[in-house]
């Protein structure tokens, strides 16, 4: 596979560039075996690792194949349906279930749900991921929005891509942040070591990433409420900017101490899309749409009440 490298990229490191590049099914190990090994060059040449890329550079790597995508298939799982008409899909998505197949997860997604209960989806926005447009990690529940066709697939995709959506989450923090209100930002990029997880990063890496928060809720000093407007839609976005400022989310088992919040019930990391807007692409109307808290999530915040109401002096 060959890469160019744009001016944003320019001065790179030649292993960071490749890490951020290539897919993420290509591990950390083989990337660094290939660049030592001169299996990767740069404008038909190898370099070292530490090599600066510069913006018009062509990067070439002998890449493995990438795993063979069985076929998907649909599959009875119940849909939490807040609104459908011919164009969109709108689900309360639950917690527990990936939003799309991957090559090693290839059923039990709501990829899987969807193409059942929508007979002709199959095909819109790819193999994998047939509708999808936005998605919400396995352990995140609420509001998702899925294009039915391809008028509705490419109007949902610019809008996200432009930053015309409106996103509102809310979340259960440890602690209490010292400032009640205020904007997080700092780029986001992948984790190097754990190419899975993501990490803060003031370097020209990251990718710009924008969450506004408001803490709306507080239980004594040992966890607050957070309401939390990304205004950029990397991955664990969320979850990377709370753990930045000091305050995981509750449960969280790859940013924070999930251990801990199990006295509380909590079994996941407690992050639930309420509300979504966007402008249909059909009628070009601003619509919104709210997905109801989760059982678990209201029992959380149940025992976080308790437990305050018996420990006063916290």
């Amino acid at each position: 596979m060959d890469i160019q490298v744009t001016s944003r990229e320019n001065g790179w490191r030649l292993d960071k560039f490749v890490m951020e590049k290539t897919p993420e099914w290509i591990s950390r190990t083989f990337i660094q075996r290939a660049i030592k090994n001169g299996e990767v060059l740069v404008n038909g040449t190898s370099k070292k690792p530490s090599y600066k890329v510069k913006s018009g550079d062509i990067i070439t790597l002998n890449a493995p194949e990438a795993p063979e995508i069985p076929e998907i298939l649909p599959e009875d799982i119940p849909l939490d349906i807040i609104y459908e008409d011919r164009d969109i899909l709108v689900i309360n998505k639950q917690p527990g279930i990936i939003t799309h197949p991957i090559p090693s997860h290839t059923s039990g997604t709501i990829v899987n749900g969807v193409l059942y209960h929508c007979k002709d989806l199959q095909g819109i926005g790819g193999v994998l991921r047939p509708g999808i447009v936005h998605r919400l990690d396995k352990d995140t529940s609420g509001v998702m929005v899925i294009a039915k066709n391809d008028l509705a697939h490419q109007s949902l995709t610019k809008q996200f891509k432009d930053r015309l959506t409106e996103k509102l989450y809310i979340c259960l923090v440890k602690g209490v942040p010292k400032r009640k209100e205020g904007d997080i930002e700092i780029n986001i990029a992948r984790n190097p070591v754990l190419r899975v997880k993501m990490t803060v990063t003031n370097s020209e890496y990251g990718k710009p990433a924008l969450t506004h928060y408001k803490v709306v809720r507080e239980f004594g000093d040992i966890a607050a409420l957070v309401f939390a407007y990304p205004k950029t839609g990397r991955t664990h976005q969320i979850r990377v900017h709370m753990k930045y400022i000091g305050h995981p989310l509750m449960g969280d088992e790859v940013y924070g101490r999930a251990k801990e919040d199990e006295i509380f019930g909590i079994k996941r990391q407690m992050l639930h899309a309420l509300s979504l807007s966007f402008y249909h692409p059909r009628t070009g109307e601003k619509v919104k749409f709210i997905a109801k808290i989760p059982q678990d999530f209201k029992e959380a915040i149940q025992k976080l009440d308790d437990f305050i109401r018996k420990n006063k002096n916290l």
